[in-house]
């Protein structure tokens, strides 16, 4: 595991998009396609703006949601409507290349395998995703794996529910998917992820973080996480 710290979010941010920018043009080089899963957060949505700006292959560009909550559509509360604010509004990219999570399924039990049929058929069976960003909650999690959740012990499945969390279920990417990535982008910013940054760095699988495999992985992290400002 890689790990860099700059001054703030904003640098986390571009450098973030130089990342995704440079992965993007070696995967549809090597294999004719991109496709890469984003979580939310407000320093990821600096980091989709910016890659706006950056020279990316567009057309042949895939994008997927690491995790969603269970909420109406253009909900604030849901990635997808930050997501599509960030890239729709600022990116050549067409609605058709954002696979959203479906969350508003009236079958929402069925719903997770529905998304990794979808993934199946974009990503190869079982999918290999070129390039997943994540986030780490001060409390560890990252994606929506959460400490206490069964949706940890989730071995035979790409894509899974979790119980409520911070007042809504989620459905999330498992650690099946997130270990098969080509890239791992971790962005960790603010001064509340100064102890789950340290327990990332030492590999602490106590926290969901730290069972993510590091082979493949970078960390970008402000100083205020790096506890260094």
């Amino acid at each position: 595991m890689k790990i860099e710290i700059f001054p703030d979010a904003d640098a986390v941010a571009q450098k973030g998009a130089e990342i995704i920018a440079a992965e993007a043009r070696a995967a549809v080089n090597a294999r004719g396609r991109f496709i890469f899963a984003v979580s939310g957060g407000h320093t990821p949505w600096q980091m989709l703006r910016a890659l706006a700006t950056k020279d990316v292959p567009w057309d042949d560009v895939n994008v997927v949601q690491v995790d969603e909550r269970v909420a109406p559509a253009g909900d604030p509360d849901r990635n997808l409507t930050h997501l599509y604010e960030s890239l729709l509004e600022h990116a050549p990219v067409r609605r058709e290349q954002i696979y959203a999570m479906p969350v508003e399924a009236p079958d929402l039990e069925t719903a997770p395998e529905r998304y990794a049929e979808t993934l199946k058929k974009i990503a190869g069976s079982p999918p290999v995703l070129d390039l997943i960003h994540l986030g780490l909650g001060p409390d560890g999690h990252t994606a929506s794996l959460v400490p206490g959740d069964p949706v940890l012990n989730v071995t035979d499945s790409d894509v899974a529910l979790t119980g409520v969390y911070q007042g809504r279920r989620r459905m999330t990417l498992t650690y099946p998917i997130l270990n098969r990535a080509r890239r791992v982008l971790w962005l960790v910013t603010g001064n509340d992820k100064v102890d789950a940054l340290a327990r990332l760095r030492e590999a602490d699988t106590s926290i969901p973080g730290g069972k993510i495999h590091r082979d493949q992985a970078v960390v970008l992290a402000d100083q205020a996480a790096a506890g260094t400002n």
